[in-house]
C-alpha cells in the first residue's frame, strides 16, 4: 500500500487563540500506540484542555490530550488521557523550555494532523490573556467582519 502524502488535519484547538497570545510555533512528532493511531485516523481527538511541559530530563510531554478508545480495539486498547511524549530535537527543546519559563506562559497545542503518514502536533508558547484582552480581540474581530460586509455590499450594489 502506498504511503499517504500531504497533510490531513485531525483536530484544531480554536480555544488556544482565544485564551492565549500565541508566540513561536513548532512541529513535533507524537509517540503513540497502535489503537491511538487508528482512532486519530478516524478523526477523533480533543485538544481543548491539552498542554505540554518540559520535564527534568529534557523531554517534552503532552498532558490532557483526549484520544478516545478505538471502537474495534480489544483489551489492549490505550488509556484515553495518558501523557504522550513529543519528539523534538535538543535545540528545539532548550529553546522551548527557555521561552515557556516565564510567568503566565505555557506550551499549548494548536493542531493535530498527519503529515505524510506520520502523526504530528503543532505546539506554541502562549501567554495567557486577561478578560479585557479577550473582549478587545472580539471587538476587533467583529469590527473587521462588519467592514468586510459593508465592502461586499457596496461592491454588490455597484454591479446592479
Amino acid at each position: 500500500m502506498p504511503r499517504e502524502q500531504g497533510v490531513k488535519v485531525v483536530a484544531r484547538n480554536r480555544r488556544a487563540t482565544h485564551d492565549y497570545t500565541i508566540g513561536d510555533k513548532w512541529e513535533a512528532g507524537l509517540v503513540l500506540q497502535g489503537t491511538e493511531v487508528k482512532s486519530l485516523r478516524a478523526g477523533k481527538a480533543t485538544l481543548t484542555d491539552a498542554f505540554a511541559q518540559v520535564d527534568d530530563r529534557g523531554e517534552v510531554w503532552m498532558y490532557n490530550l483526549h484520544i478516545p478508545e478505538y471502537a474495534f480495539g480489544t483489551w489492549r486498547n490505550h488509556d484515553v488521557m495518558r501523557k504522550r511524549k513529543l519528539l523534538l530535537n535538543k535545540r528545539e527543546i532548550a529553546k522551548l523550555s527557555r521561552e515557556a519559563d516565564g510567568p503566565g506562559k505555557t506550551i499549548v497545542p494548536l493542531q493535530l494532523y498527519f503529515k505524510d503518514g506520520y502523526a504530528k502536533v503543532e505546539i506554541a508558547v502562549g501567554t495567557g490573556k486577561k478578560d479585557w484582552d479577550k473582549r478587545q480581540a472580539i471587538r476587533e474581530r467583529d469590527a473587521k467582519r462588519e467592514a468586510q460586509r459593508a465592502l461586499a455590499n457596496r461592491v454588490r450594489n455597484r454591479k446592479r
